[in-house]
């Protein structure tokens, strides 16, 4: 691609596609008209001015802290998550569907994880194989009867959603423990408003930054008591998220606490303070399972609180998420939440899931072993794009070895075809050129569901990857939804 110059008239003049689905001009049979007001300022702008104002939005970022942690085998370092300048749209029509999409998948979710955890129905009635969930290393027999307000167990949910090569959009994946990464789709906005004013000016765009009143209001609603005293729960410093777990205690306007600043006497969890004890309601926790409470789970656990899983089971305090939801969200499961939506609320799923085999299954895993060039295979237990085979990009070792995990634990894995992810521009050093993008949407759900609007636009920002995890090279961008 050439390098435009300062007098080029237009930005976009040299953009192609690919043959992917774009999210800024649709397709031939599909174009999108709801996005020609903003493609036409894009396309008035200098690159030479819109770099700079990249770079200098990028340092930004940075000088406010705005940053994850990556591991290597050496050390931790901190880096802010790229951030692209060209922005992601979504029309209100498109949006709306979507909305109704994600309220329905958690609702469903919610009843799931009440069933499971009570009457086990959907077990019963063979909907899905009871080994799958009685024996997932999610579920906790410890919540069985627990009664949690409204029945909701996912309070906080992110949905990964990938547009393919018909424009339709699919989920990809559940993230129903711990999602991570609404703080950016704040500060995204935040960046571009104070970047970019001449892009955003006069387009009616939904706003995105009502999400800690959200969210401390459903923290509320699933309290036992009225003015509770809310919480956010952090792993501490180290923790690649813990930028946003302060983000968002700020957001709530709530204290930022670690398991050692809190306690549990009598079966009720207070917070110590320099005044003595304070009573604590209702806790945002952005720690998994298994170190929430060292009595109950794992014993060697510094980052919990001894003791809470009591204080939970009598109703003295509110769990966001509630501990066991992990289930909800493992990839095996998620082949079957259509099953789900179809059992619990007698309708057919707004946004399909991309098909999958399950190879636990002897005719998928045959399938699978028989097309392995042609799938992506997934270890239904890993996040962050780890552990994955994209096959037509695999070298014929990486494929070998795959194969070889596959026979010796099928269960542990899922195959899906390779979906030819939708792109958005995106500025590169060069110019603008495609690159592939997923959409997370985030739910907040106490009485009620709750979507902010757009979400979490990932961009894999290495050319030709489909991957477009934080912790694999990927970026983000800013979404916005129409009004």
């Amino acid at each position: 691609m050439s390098i435009p110059s300062a007098n080029q008239t237009d930005l976009l003049a040299h953009y192609d596609p690919g043959g992917y689905y774009d999210e800024l001009f649709g397709s031939p049979s599909h174009p999108a008209a709801f996005t020609q007001a903003i493609r036409d300022r894009l396309q008035r702008f200098d690159f030479t001015d819109m770099r700079r104002r990249a770079l200098d939005a990028e340092r930004e970022l940075y000088n406010l802290g705005i940053t994850f942690l990556v591991y290597s085998e050496q050390e931790a370092i901190d880096r802010i998550l790229p951030f692209d300048v060209i922005p992601r749209i979504l029309s209100a029509t498109e949006w709306a569907t979507l909305e109704r999409g994600v309220v329905q998948r958690v609702t469903a979710l919610n009843l799931f994880l009440h069933d499971i955890y009570h009457d086990q129905k959907i077990l019963k009635d063979g909907v899905i194989p009871a080994d799958l969930v009685l024996g997932n290393h999610n579920y906790h027999a410890q919540m069985a009867g627990i009664d949690v307000p409204f029945n909701t167990y996912i309070h906080i949910m992110g949905i990964d959603l990938v547009r393919d090569g018909d424009g339709v959009f699919r989920v990809l994946e559940d993230n129903a423990r711990v999602p991570s990464g609404v703080s950016y789709v704040v500060e995204n906005r935040h960046m571009m408003q104070r970047a970019f004013p001449d892009l955003l000016s006069n387009v009616a765009i939904r706003p995105v930054d009502n999400y800690g009143m959200k969210l401390h209001e459903a923290m509320t609603q699933i309290a036992a008591v009225g003015d509770p005293q809310v919480v956010l729960l952090s792993p501490g410093t180290y923790n690649s998220a813990y930028f946003e777990h302060i983000f968002l205690a700020r957001e709530m306007g709530v204290p930022l606490v670690e398991g050692r600043d809190l306690v549990v006497e009598n079966d009720r969890v207070y917070m110590k303070t320099t005044t003595g004890l304070a009573r604590v309601d209702s806790i945002y926790r952005r720690v998994g399972d298994e170190f929430i409470d060292p009595l109950a789970f794992n014993p060697d656990s510094l980052l919990g609180v001894p003791g809470i899983l009591e204080a939970y089971r009598k109703g003295n305090v509110a769990l966001a998420n509630a501990i066991g939801t992990g289930v909800a969200d493992d990839k095996a499961i998620y082949c079957y939440v259509p099953r789900m939506i179809r059992y619990y609320l007698d309708q057919d799923a707004i946004i399909p899931n991309v098909e999958t085999n399950i190879c636990r299954e002897p005719e998928a895993l045959s399938y699978t072993l028989a097309n392995l060039d042609k799938l992506v295979v997934k270890p239904v237990g890993e996040a962050g794009g780890y552990g994955i085979t994209i096959g037509p990009r695999a070298s014929r070792a990486e494929l070998e070895d795959c194969r070889a995990k596959l026979l010796a634990d099928p269960a542990n894995y899922i195959s899906q075809p390779v979906v030819p992810l939708s792109v958005c521009p995106t500025l590169v050093e060069n110019g603008i050129e495609p690159r592939h993008v997923d959409l997370r949407p985030f739910a907040i759900t106490g009485k009620s569901t709750w979507v902010l609007p757009g979400g979490l636009t990932r961009v894999a920002l290495r050319k030709g990857t489909l991957i477009v995890n934080s912790s694999q090279g990927g970026g983000s961008k800013d979404t916005w939804v129409l009004e």
